[in-house]
């Protein structure tokens, strides 16, 4: 019973992340679905460490983990599709990895002029778009990286990417992206995506990087908003009359006291002696 509550946890995470293409037809597995099924792995794991080595505590591990790893997965889905849109005729590159990274790919005929720190109108235009997604989703942090190509001294390289990479960091933080969630690192020459054998190359080597990773509490904030034509609850009505008066009767009023005991009239004294 404990182990199908592992293969359960998996099958679930795994099942709600399938995803139709609606071009080609295909099933696939998105990304939540993914981050669904890494999570019942994990939780089954933490399950047996701090709960003892059995299959009851791996399998609630596992059911719980595959909650916590589609919400991060969905979370990221969502935010991966605004940056897309948002970037779309940029030249940013945006390319989402196994582990629910997003990196973002700032090539330096969008950033910065030759030999300079300075951000283009281009970037500048880019980065708008980019901090307001990043506003939108707080439960990341975002890794800063500069490179720069081969021409030049190492020194100078190491200094000039790390300039580069605390241009972008200040001009995200100058529109509302938290300080305290960014990271900033120049790596200079040491890290070329293609080799330095063409000024096309060393172009592509020119860039800064932007790695956006989700925290672990990512999307437990978010709820789901309830459809449109589903069932709305009533709101509550007033189920007592509203008193338009003020009250003037409850029980009938009792007119004031005029008579006690009927009054008794008794005869005159006849005796004329009498006063």
């Amino acid at each position: 019973m404990n182990k199908k509550l592992i293969v359960l946890g998996i099958g679930i995470g795994m099942l709600a992340g399938c995803t139709t293409n609606p071009y080609t037809g295909e099933s696939s597995i998105s990304n939540a679905g993914k981050g669904a099924g890494i999570g019942a792995a994990v939780g089954a794991g933490a399950g047996t460490l701090f709960g003892g080595n059995d299959w009851k505590n791996a399998g609630f591990g596992a059911l719980a983990g595959a909650a916590v790893g589609a919400g991060i997965g969905y979370y990221m889905d969502k935010q991966q599709e605004e940056m897309q849109q948002s970037l779309q005729g940029t030249g940013i590159e945006v390319q989402r990895t196994a582990d629910n990274t997003l990196n973002l790919t700032m090539p330096s005929n969008v950033t910065f002029a030759h030999d300079k720190a300075d951000l283009t109108f281009e970037a500048q235009n880019a980065l708008n778009s980019v901090s307001q997604v990043l506003n939108n989703y707080p439960d990341s942090r975002i890794a800063i990286t500069g490179y720069t190509d081969d021409t030049g001294s190492d020194a100078y390289n190491q200094r000039l990417s790390e300039v580069r990479a605390a241009s972008v960091a200040n001009y995200l933080a100058l529109h509302g992206v938290n300080p305290a969630r960014m990271s900033q690192q120049g790596l200079g020459e040491s890290s070329p995506k293609v080799p330095n054998t063409s000024e096309a190359n060393r172009a592509i080597n020119r860039r800064v990087e932007l790695a956006i990773i989700a925290n672990q509490n990512a999307g437990a904030n978010q709820q789901p908003q309830q459809p449109q034509g589903g069932y709305q609850q009533p709101q509550q009505q007033q189920t007592y009359p509203q008193q338009q008066q003020p009250y003037q009767q409850g029980y009938p009023q009792q007119q004031p006291y005029q008579q006690g005991y009927p009054q008794q009239t008794y005869p005159q004294p006849t005796n004329p002696n009498y006063r």
